[in-house]
């Protein structure tokens, strides 16, 4: 089980609210606080080893991602979010729509034959 221990409090220690929210900015009377979006993943193991001549158990895994979400601007007369332009996102978009049209085009060109 001290895998497993240590899985987890790795997992504890990475993935904090300090991941999320990162240090402010201030300068001139004006906050800037970044915000990213995280998320992780785990795993486990064990199955002991019922006899000598079996092979000992064990497990483990990890995974995890973050991405720039935005900014917190705050200022005297309130907070503003300010969302972060994700360019791999958009570019991810106009490929599936792309490849979207290419399918539609070829199935309605198919017909007309």
């Amino acid at each position: 089980m001290t895998l497993m221990k240590d899985i987890m409090q790795s997992w504890q220690d990475t993935y904090t609210v300090r991941r999320v929210f990162g240090e402010p900015v201030e300068k001139e009377g004006v906050t800037v606080i970044p915000v990213a979006m995280v998320a992780g993943g785990g795993g486990g193991g064990g199955a002991p080893a019922e006899s000598e001549n079996d092979a000992e158990g064990a497990g483990g895994g990890f995974g995890g991602m973050a991405r720039p979400a935005g900014v917190f601007v705050v200022r005297a007369d309130g907070a503003e979010w300010k969302p972060a332009l994700d360019i791999t996102m958009i570019a991810m978009g106009g490929i599936v729509l792309g490849a979207l049209i290419a399918v539609v085009m070829g199935k309605a060109l198919g017909r007309r034959r």
